[in-house]
């Protein structure tokens, strides 16, 4: 595995309320923008009930996460989660948002190759195969959490990445549509199409890191690495 240095296992932990967070290095991945900034006393809680929801996930999987079970974990009246996240899908998103900025700051400003600093190949190849181990992990997630295609395809988090790559392929094939390209790359990290390869068809994961490598190569006319 050429870049699962990059991966872990588990949701990243998250950050305390007061801890501040450099936005400006970040494309928007968050609440939507109706959503009014949230009070300290607020944001504890929204933090509370998203930790408690992360170890029902890691006790209990994504089918042991439901509205009851968090306002119990967390000790808070269901009415309160549900004014929070709206519905469990809401919920769910919430938690794949923090892992989305999460993600977005390694490529960002991590190191090279995912980060800045190495050429853009190089990083597009790192990005493929972090994006590919990290939606592996967190397969049932995704797929508990996903909405209806169109909704989910203009989504933020998924704009974002959209973004990165784009930039990517301008910088390799400027000559190239690298807008309808990077979507066509993407689509090949799609968690349903990972589910289907990964459990379905039983590829291992090296053979989908294998291929996203070769297709890089394919798509910008590069040799591959050797």
């Amino acid at each position: 595995m050429l870049y699962a240095v990059f991966m872990s296992s588990a949701l990243p932990p998250f950050p305390p309320p007061h801890e501040p967070f450099d936005t400006s290095r970040l494309l928007e991945v968050g609440p939507a923008p109706e959503e009014p900034c949230l009070r300290a006393d607020a944001a504890r809680n929204r933090a509370r009930l998203l930790e408690a929801a992360a170890r029902l996930i890691a006790e209990h999987g994504v089918a042991g996460v439901t509205m009851e079970a968090v306002a119990a974990a967390a000790q808070v009246g269901k009415g309160t989660v549900f004014r929070r996240f709206g519905d469990r899908t809401g919920l769910l998103m919430a938690l794949l948002d923090h892992s989305d900025r999460t993600l977005q700051a390694d490529f960002l400003g991590g190191p090279p190759p995912l980060g800045p600093g190495a050429p853009p190949l190089d990083r597009l190849r790192a990005f493929g195969v972090a994006v590919l181990y990290r939606y592996a992990e967190q397969l049932d997630l995704l797929l508990a959490a996903q909405t209806e295609p169109t909704r989910r395809l203009s989504h933020p988090a998924v704009n974002a990445l959209r973004t990165h790559v784009t930039m990517l392929l301008r910088q390799i094939v400027p000559d190239a549509d690298c807008e309808l390209l990077s979507q066509t790359l993407l689509a090949s990290l799609d968690p349903a199409v990972i589910h289907h390869q990964t459990r379905q068809c039983g590829m291992p994961m090296q053979r989908l890191e294998a291929g996203w490598i070769d297709l890089v190569a394919r798509v910008t006319g590069t040799e591959p690495p050797r």
